[in-house]
């Protein structure tokens, strides 16, 4: 059986005792059904990560053991800012999860123009914390010892115009500049994906004006989800770790 891999937001070290509660212990004790002496690697997002085994098991909750500390990294050396216009429902969590299982550095949620998706105060955060879960378990599951974040929901307008180093891309399907012709970035690099009906003809204009380069993965128009998948596993391809 695979040793079950466990995100814990505490300060770990050889030798603690940890109790795991919510989420975390009810997937130990009602999902996975462990007992005490089963095996554990438990992280923090903070670089590396611990194997433990379980101590005690109780209904609700479950305490785990930290036996050893292993410095492994699996981070890729491109850096790689998804800046994703909202989609809805599962196709937005499926995106996510993927971009973060790819090796993507961080996650902006955008509202653009043709964005369908109506979100906000605290519908919009309680969905950003929704998608920093779905990161979460991302990592537990690709072996990541960091969690990207998942910014703010912000305006297409308010994001385009910020400030930020490296290459900048925007993905659509008329541009004629190719990727696999780009020059290796030496910083990190922001991937901009529009919504499901595409960014507008002013917001490209817009991305344009601020630095974007406009790029193109071939003939055929992709889906929102499609195209963030398909674009960042070419970075990692070209410039990454694949």
């Amino acid at each position: 059986m695979r040793v079950p891999r466990l995100y814990v937001d505490a300060p770990l070290q050889n030798g603690l005792e940890v109790e795991l509660a919510g989420a975390v212990a009810n997937h130990c004790v009602r999902v996975l059904r462990l007992k005490p002496g089963a095996r554990l690697t438990l992280f923090n997002g903070r670089g590396g990560e611990f194997s433990a085994h379980l101590v005690l098991v109780e209904k609700r909750r479950a305490t785990a053991l930290l036996d050893e500390w292993h410095e492994r990294e699996v981070e890729s050396p491109l850096q790689v800012e998804i800046a994703q216009c909202i989609s809805r429902g599962e196709r937005m969590d499926y995106t996510v999860q993927k971009v973060v299982e790819l090796g993507a550095s961080g996650i902006t949620p955008i509202i653009a123009e043709r964005t369908v998706v109506n979100l906000k105060g605290e519908r919009a955060e309680k969905r950003r914390l929704h998608w920093q879960g779905v990161v979460v378990s991302a990592c537990e599951q690709s072996g990541r010892n960091r969690i990207p974040a998942v910014q703010p929901l912000i305006h297409f307008k308010q994001w385009v115009n910020q400030p930020r180093e490296g290459l900048k891309l925007v993905l659509h399907h008329r541009a004629a500049q190719e990727m696999r012709n780009m020059t290796r970035p030496k910083k990190g690099v922001t991937l901009l994906i529009g919504p499901e009906g595409g960014l507008s003809e002013q917001e490209i204009r817009l991305a344009e004006q601020a630095g974007f380069v406009s790029v193109c993965l071939g003939p055929r128009v992709l889906r929102t989800e499609t195209a963030a998948l398909s674009t960042l596993s070419l970075l990692q391809l070209l410039w990454g770790d694949f």
